[in-house]
């Protein structure tokens, strides 16, 4: 199928690819940290929650931006009625995701061993629960499902990839293969490995997009040209991060135009992994518009033309999230 003619799960049902715009691959609109929302000293407000991110949105859209992409997986916030009603006020379309990790981030059910000796929830039952959230709709807990999730998103243990991780990660490659939505991975401790984990399920990897590849463990081992090599996307997720993690934008300009060059232009993705509301943990408070308004000139500053950063931010991510 053509992305001409294919189409992208939003919270509002398909879109037809080729409307989707400028893409922000990797945001979190509403992240809570599990069981936050029973803490004495935290307020969910839904009214305040939706005036700050319809702000937020308004400002992506006013900067030229067309589609968010909520990567926060299955059970951190995700609210598909509120975002439902933010892609109606804004004209941003969003795409919400299903998937879970990295294994500490688990709720117990999912760690509880059922078998003995004790084993990890082994990866088809992981596929089946992602595979009803595209097939049946996404969970309103305890009430209805609603809207198809778009994407699959999961996450490793930040020290390597544990046994449930892989089960994750096997689930996700799965779920893509019989549902046609893309996998988004965030690596543990060493991305090419993690990715082979998902390739090992014979998931095509223009079906793949692998995040954080600009850590700086990631860029010290040469991971997001080896990522590009193996035909995966490479998210430079963080753009416009200030911390000893990541690189700065001014190195991650030099890298995309890096690989450009070495011509992986249809294999970039970039975001800046921003956090719309948090709840019981910091939020990454960096605009949703930071890469069109800060990091695009830099680009340019780097030699890359009109068609390349188009290419960046509006064909790659809709061939990604093309339903195949």
């Amino acid at each position: 199928m053509s992305v001409s003619s294919s189409t992208v799960n939003t919270v509002l049902g398909p879109v037809p690819a080729q409307e989707l715009g400028v893409v922000s691959v990797h945001e979190a609109l509403l992240s809570v940290v599990p069981g936050a929302e029973y803490a004495f000293d935290i307020t969910i407000d839904r009214a305040e929650i939706f005036e700050t991110l319809a702000a937020k949105l308004t400002d992506f859209r006013a900067h030229g931006g067309g589609t968010v992409v909520d990567s926060t997986g299955m059970f951190h916030g995700r609210d598909v009625r509120l975002y439902e009603s933010l892609s109606r006020a804004t004209g941003v379309h969003i795409v919400a995701s299903t998937g879970q990790g990295p294994e500490g981030m688990l709720g117990g059910y999912f760690l509880t061993p059922q078998t003995d000796p004790p084993t990890p929830w082994p990866a088809d039952k992981f596929a089946e629960l992602f595979t009803g959230e595209i097939t049946e709709g996404m969970v309103v807990p305890r009430v209805e499902r609603r809207g198809a999730a778009g994407l699959v998103a999961t996450a490793a243990t930040a020290g390597g990839m544990t046994p449930t991780d892989e089960s994750l990660f096997r689930g996700a490659a799965r779920t893509a293969l019989s549902t046609g939505v893309a996998v988004s991975i965030r690596y543990g401790a060493d991305a090419v490995h993690d990715l082979g984990v998902v390739l090992d399920e014979k998931l095509p990897a223009d079906r793949v997009v692998v995040g954080g590849l600009d850590r700086t463990d990631a860029v010290a081992a040469g991971a997001p040209l080896e990522v590009a090599r193996r035909g995966a996307y490479a998210a430079l997720d963080h753009v416009g991060s200030r911390d000893e993690a990541h690189i700065t934008d001014a190195e991650r300009a030099a890298l995309v135009a890096g690989l450009v060059r070495a011509g992986h232009g249809d294999r970039i993705l970039l975001s800046s992994s921003a956090t719309g509301v948090a709840k019981g943990h910091p939020a990454r408070d960096v605009p949703y518009s930071h890469v069109l308004t800060a990091f695009v000139p830099l680009l340019k500053g780097q030699g890359l033309s009109e068609e390349d950063t188009r290419r960046i931010l509006v064909e790659n991510p809709r061939a990604l999230l093309s339903v195949r």
